[in-house]
């Protein structure tokens, strides 16, 4: 059965500074913004019996929080499925869930474009953490091919460089709840586990590709960190934010790509609009050249929540899972480290027998 067929349908170092001109948020907005955050009250007590109040701008990163937290955190995302982060701005009841935290978690490195200056404003009252920034080190960042950028912000699509952030979580939630601070050591420790196991799984199923089909074509700019971290080359048809329209000259060198390289399939992703693949799509067979739509990829936002597609691990193996299949390789059983979570969540893939797996 086609892997799509098994998908439900359904340190704290932050970036300080003006914003640049096209992160701006329209003036009648800001102020309508500014006006609502002011004045800021102080910060909300806590009970040292109660969990942490935690909001997440995206959902690879509440994931995470929710992870290493456990019962010692609650966690509100703002950003659900299919939403892009690169164009958000708040709504009021988002604001209200941000004035109400004990801790605001953001990406960084400007992926969070238009809420930038709502997270400066809030941080002189409440702690706000960037984990990008704050876990992974600059020389391990990839420059971004946008002037708009300094660097690519996607760095999850490298789960080496995303269990980074794990230390960062664990030690701002221990700040903040000392006497969860054994719970969270265990939880961190046994979450970067999973997240090395997966690496190692990632690594080897993209290894199944034959070397001239290793070449992912995406809507966006959101998987280099992907492609250097597994032996693929890369191309997005839009840049890093999809603020900026693709236009024909894109489309016709992505589909010469395609039919120059033979790619087999292409990708849409579930944050971006899938008329620019759709666009590729159609100007190959009107060359007289042939690709699929291999699936949909999960980019800069998650999948449903409660589901396993919901889950930082979740999107790395449907996407690996995906891409593999569509470009020829074999998926290899999941690893036994990740056992437990493949049972928690239902996951319909087979799973190594411990001793196993690579």
């Amino acid at each position: 059965m086609p892997w799509d067929q098994l998908a439900e349908k359904p340190d704290r170092r932050r970036l300080r500074g003006g914003m640049l001109p096209w992160l701006i948020v329209p003036l009648v907005a800001g102020l309508a913004l500014m006006a609502y955050l002011s004045p800021l009250g102080p910060a909300p007590s806590r009970a040292a019996a109660a969990p942490i109040n935690a909001v997440a701008t995206v959902g690879m990163v509440g994931d995470v929080v929710a992870e290493i937290g456990g019962a010692c955190v609650n966690v509100t995302t703002l950003m659900g499925p299919g939403i892009d982060p690169h164009t958000y701005r708040a709504s009021a009841r988002d604001l209200r869930a941000m004035q109400g935290a004990d801790i605001i978690f953001y990406a960084g490195l400007t992926l969070e474009g238009q809420l930038a200056d709502v997270l400066d404003r809030l941080a002189a009252r409440r702690p706000t953490v960037a984990v990008s920034e704050a876990a992974v080190p600059p020389a391990r960042l990839m420059e971004a091919n946008d002037d708009r950028f300094g660097m690519d912000p996607h760095v999850w699509m490298d789960v080496s460089l995303w269990a980074l952030i794990a230390d960062v979580v664990r030690d701002t939630l221990a700040q903040l709840a000392p006497e969860c601070e054994a719970q969270l050591d265990q939880r961190a420790a046994a979450y970067k586990l999973q997240l090395a196991a997966l690496h190692q799984w990632v690594k080897e199923s993209i290894a199944s590709l034959p070397a001239h089909r290793r070449v992912l074509v995406t809507a966006h700019d959101a998987f280099f960190y992907y492609g250097r971290a597994y032996g693929l080359e890369v191309h997005g048809i839009q840049g890093i934010s999809t603020d900026a329209e693709a236009g024909l000259a894109d489309i016709r060198a992505t589909a010469d790509l395609v039919i120059q390289r033979q790619v087999p399939a292409i990708f849409v992703e579930s944050s971006v609009n899938p008329r620019n693949i759709e666009a590729v799509q159609a100007a190959v067979r009107a060359r007289g050249g042939a690709v699929e739509i291999g699936g949909e990829l999960y980019s800069d936002a998650l999948g449903q929540p409660g589901t396993w597609r919901g889950t930082y691990i979740g999107m790395l193996v449907h996407n690996t899972a995906t891409i593999v299949e569509a470009l020829g390789g074999q998926v290899p059983p999941l690893p036994a480290a990740l056992a437990d979570w493949a049972a928690r969540w239902q996951v319909p893939l087979p799973v190594a027998a411990p001793g196993e797996d690579g």
